[in-house]
């Protein structure tokens, strides 16, 4: 049986909108000798391993999958505040906006500022204009029997320079509301960049509304999507019928001016000559008012990376927490990062991280503050860096063998001297979501 890229396409698209918390970050792609390496140790790691039964329940699977994808987001989420190196790690350079109701901004100019080859400069923002999808609102129709006769219609979305047709039917004595509804979850639903939903005029009559997902207007366009059944291959006058194709509010652009200097963006989120990722939250109250963007002080970027740090360990616990109930392999793996943090914990309450009986690491603002601002910052700070390390370590390990904490039965020993590995059984579940190709 041949499988074509669409079917694998929503099988990995059902994984990440599954079981992914977070959107993939340039820590989560691997060069070949980096997966070889990855494929060397599982074969290492299983090779004296007993053989299992294990528990193929939904619930198992789900948990089986979750603690890997919980594993990689705290992995990420460390890797993001400076690298994997151990030296530089919660060395991420922070940013600043005197303005974050009007810009906010994150420093991505690391690999720049480590060549040595520029300072980091900071700059003005005045924000003249927003840039802002397109909506389409139809006609307000009464929640009464549709007067298009029951048929097959058809209309064309064009949107970023594809055109996709939808066909559906108009069943004897539907209301319009029901097929606006319909036609809501099936616009919605195809995932081309629209979002559709019903809205009212709070007098009993309902309209269908389309908005792009994106903003802005790339150069020579004068919509993001259009909508038409003038050539379709079915019945048409459904787009006029409803209004699909009214357009309420064109798109535009961002308009603001960088340093004195006019810009414009198709977006809200845009970088700064390779420095800073900006997003722009609001218009300036007056004429003149700017926001400057710039680097935090070491003092202050550490601070932030500290709070992103326990923030993400917090998350990671109570995830766990949750399958307690029903898998104690959770509660054995909630048992060894307390063993990690128990290690730490005289370091920490020099500088004011408090362990939480449940596993938690709270943050006294003020003693934090103390702590780094002392003559042995450096020399104190070192236990959360060796901590985020230790983290790294740990969240591999869960990473390379996660069904180490799954439910299972022990089979049988393999023979001392006689063994073979068994690769697979580390990613049952979890990393061979399918087995066969044609």
């Amino acid at each position: 049986m041949a499988y074509n890229g669409a079917v694998l396409s929503n099988i990995h698209n059902n994984y990440l909108t599954s079981y992914a918390s977070n959107r993939n970050s340039r820590f989560d792609t691997h060069k070949k000798s980096e997966l070889r390496s990855i494929y060397n140790s599982i074969v290492k790691l299983n090779k004296d391993a007993p053989l299992y039964k294990l528990d193929t329940s939904k619930e198992a699977k789900t948990f089986a999958v979750g603690i890997k994808e919980d594993a990689r987001s705290l992995r990420s989420a460390i890797a993001s505040l400076g690298g994997l190196d151990e030296e530089k790690i919660l060395n991420k350079k922070a940013a600043y906006s005197s303005n974050e109701d009007m810009v906010s901004v994150s420093f991505i100019g690391e690999q720049i500022e480590a060549s040595g080859n520029q300072e980091v400069p900071s700059y003005n923002i005045e924000v003249n204009s927003l840039a802002s999808g397109q909506f389409n609102i139809g006609v307000f129709l009464p929640d009464t029997k549709t007067k298009l006769s029951p048929d097959t219609y058809s209309f064309d979305i064009s949107i970023n320079d594809l055109n996709y047709e939808f066909q559906y039917n108009i069943k004897e004595n539907e209301t319009n509301r029901e097929v606006q509804r319909r036609l809501s979850r099936l616009i919605t639903n195809a995932d081309i960049g629209l979002r559709a939903d019903v809205i009212d005029d709070g007098k009993g009559n309902s309209s269908l509304r389309l908005s792009s997902i994106s903003e802005g207007l790339r150069d020579g366009s004068s919509s993001i999507f259009t909508v038409s059944d003038d050539h379709t291959s079915k019945s048409s006058g459904s787009v006029s019928y409803f209004g699909l194709d009214y357009l309420a509010r064109p798109a535009s652009n961002a308009g603001f001016l960088l340093n004195g200097m006019p810009r414009t963006s198709t977006a809200n989120t845009f970088t700064v000559d390779g420095l800073y990722e900006v997003t722009l939250r609001g218009i300036s109250g007056m004429a003149g008012q700017t926001a400057t963007i710039g680097l935090k002080t070491d003092v202050e970027s550490l601070t932030e990376n500290i709070n992103a740090l326990l923030k993400s360990y917090n998350s990671f616990i109570e995830d766990m927490t949750r399958y307690t109930d029903n898998f104690s392999g959770s509660r054995r793996l909630l048992s060894e990062m307390k063993g990690i943090t128990d290690r730490y914990q005289s370091s920490f309450d020099v500088i004011g991280l408090k362990i939480q009986d449940n596993g938690t690491i709270n943050i006294d603002k003020d003693e934090l503050a103390s702590a780094v601002l002392s003559s042995y910052a450096k020399e104190d700070f070192s236990s959360i860096k060796n901590f985020a390390n230790s983290l790294i370590r740990k969240t591999d390990q869960i990473s390379l063998n996660p069904m180490n904490y799954a439910n299972k039965t022990i089979v049988a020993y393999k023979s001392p001297g006689k063994n073979y590995p068994t690769p697979y059984i580390t990613s049952a579940y979890t990393g061979m979501l399918f087995n066969y190709f044609c």
